[in-house]
This record gives C-alpha cells, structure tokens and sequence, in this order.
C-alpha cells in the first residue's frame, strides 16, 4: 500500500486548534520503521485551478486567488488567508486526488492529509478552504475514471459542506455519522445521516455503524472516500463523541473491512482530529493506516 504525503503540509497559521504539525509526526511513525506492506511514500501535485473550478465558484477562487476574503468570510473560514495557506490547501487537493488514483489502481490508498469536508462551493469554513474530496471525485468523474461515489464520512462533524455540493447528484451517496448538537449548526441532508447524542460511547457508535454499511455499499460505487477523523475520540477539544481508542481501532476495521469484502477501491483522508494531547490525535491516525495495512494484505 502507498501512503500520500508533502512536508509541505504543515502550515503556519499561527496559534490554533488546528495543529498541522500532526501530518509530519503521521508520517514520521509511519515511516522510520515501515510497516513490510507499506510500499512507498508519493508527493502530490497540487490541484490545478481549473480542477477547483469544477467544485467552486469563480468568484471564491478569484477572492482566494487575490487574498481578498472579506473579515467576515475569514472569521467563517476560521484560518488566516496568506499565499502559504492557499497553496498548502492546493497541494492537499491534490494530495486527495492523487491518492483517489492510486486507490482506483492499487485498491486503496492513505493519504496523509484532506477531509475538508466544511468547505462549500462558494466559501469555506471551520479550517477548511477547498472541499478536496468533492473535487477529487469530480474531477475523476470528469476524466470518466468513476460513475459512481460514496463518501464515508466519521468525522466527528457533520460533512455540510460536500453534502450540499453533491445535493442533486444521485451518483453520489454521502453518508456522515456526527455529533448531532455540534458544530456546524447548519447541516444539510445528505444520503445517509446519523447524528448522535453527546457523550455516545463505542458500543453505540459501532452498532449505528454496522447498521449504515451495508446502506452505503448498496449505492455500488466505483470507489469509496473515507474521512478517518480522529475527533469521536473521548479526549478530543472540539467532539462530544467519547469512543476510545481500541474503539476507533475497531470503527477503522469495520469500515476497511466492509469496503475491502465489497471490492471497492478506497482513499483514506484523515480529517479532523484536536485531542488536548497532540501524541492522541497522531496515534489515532496512524492506527488507522495500520488497519488498511492489515485489510489490504488479507485475501477477500
């Protein structure tokens, strides 16, 4: 299995709950002693500006383009806008995307980054600029690479921003189980939605889980995006969520193992993840590289 990955994804974006600094430490574990099935290491090309463009509107590209947001599309977006932040978010995009290609060849693939699941067609929010999943499955939609598309989306926040980009479209089915009164308040119906109550623990979670799989995978798509967040962790700053971290294990396996028996090639993006130990957030990541290490050994 390949891993998708650029240093160029930490970021500066000052003081913040978003510590980018996580995708260098993923990658670092990761990769100071490799696991025997891990193949290599691929950097991105960052997505090219007509790639966007098929997800985002003009006049949000040309406001990104020229650094021009206004204050209140900032305090939305949640990040500082600089040239830095623009291109570090190209190259995740196209780190999705890249990751979305090798996973249609290989079968699945990791990508060490993405899950930008806030970002709308004509703004972003909550630290997310592009919506690089929308965009990486539009533009292989585009290339006729895949007809069909789920979003497998464990976040512990609603994906509002790639349920309403692909609202009217049947050939992709969104499916996001979320804290329910949690950030975003605004949370448009996608596919397949299961909000949770607070403080909802692993035996609950697990059990909504292997009851929404089987809805997804009937969609039969062509290849499937799974938003590996680590925020349902129960240490987490920004969830309500509480599962551990043998329950995340356990969530990973169910997922990987549910699309691996289905034979649907996977991109694996890691999402959110802002435990008040960084070390929790970079565990609960590379835990579920391991776990599609370990699925795309095993015989289907």
């Amino acid at each position: 299995m390949k891993l998708v990955y650029s240093p160029r994804y930490t970021l500066d974006i000052g003081p913040h709950i978003f510590l980018t600094e996580k995708y260098r430490q993923v990658h670092q574990r990761l990769t100071t002693h490799p696991h025997p099935d891990l193949a290599r290491v691929i950097e991105p090309h960052a997505a090219t500006w007509d790639q966007l463009a098929l997800v985002h509107s003009d006049e949000y590209l040309r406001k990104i383009r020229t650094l021009t947001l206004s204050s209140e599309e900032l305090v939305q977006l949640e990040l500082p806008l600089t040239d830095e932040v623009v291109e570090g978010f190209r190259l995740m995009t196209g780190g999705t995307l890249t990751a979305a290609r090798v996973a249609l060849r290989d079968g699945v693939c990791a990508h060490i980054g993405g899950g930008f699941h806030h970002a709308f067609a004509d703004h972003g929010e909550g630290f997310c600029l592009f919506n690089d999943v929308a965009v990486a499955l539009q533009t292989l939609r585009s290339e006729k690479a895949v007809s069909r598309v789920a979003v497998i989306d464990l976040d512990v926040h609603h994906g509002n921003g790639t349920a309403l980009i692909c609202d009217l479209d049947a050939s992709v089915f969104t499916f996001s189980m979320h804290d329910q009164h949690n950030y975003p308040v605004f949370k448009p119906r996608g596919s397949l939605d299961v909000g949770l109550p607070a403080g909802t623990g692993d035996q609950a979670y697990l059990a909504h889980l292997r009851q929404a799989l089987p809805l997804v995978l009937a969609h039969q798509p062509d290849l499937v995006f799974y938003l590996a967040g680590a925020d349902p962790y129960e240490d987490d700053q920004l969830g309500h969520t509480k599962l551990t971290k043998d329950g995340l294990k356990q969530r990973d396996r169910l997922v990987l193992s549910a699309v691996h028996e289905a034979a649907v090639p996977t991109v694996i993006v890691l999402a959110g993840g802002y435990a008040r130990q960084l070390i929790d957030t970079v565990d609960i990541h590379v835990s579920t590289v391991e776990a599609a290490l370990a699925t795309s050994v095993r015989q289907p």
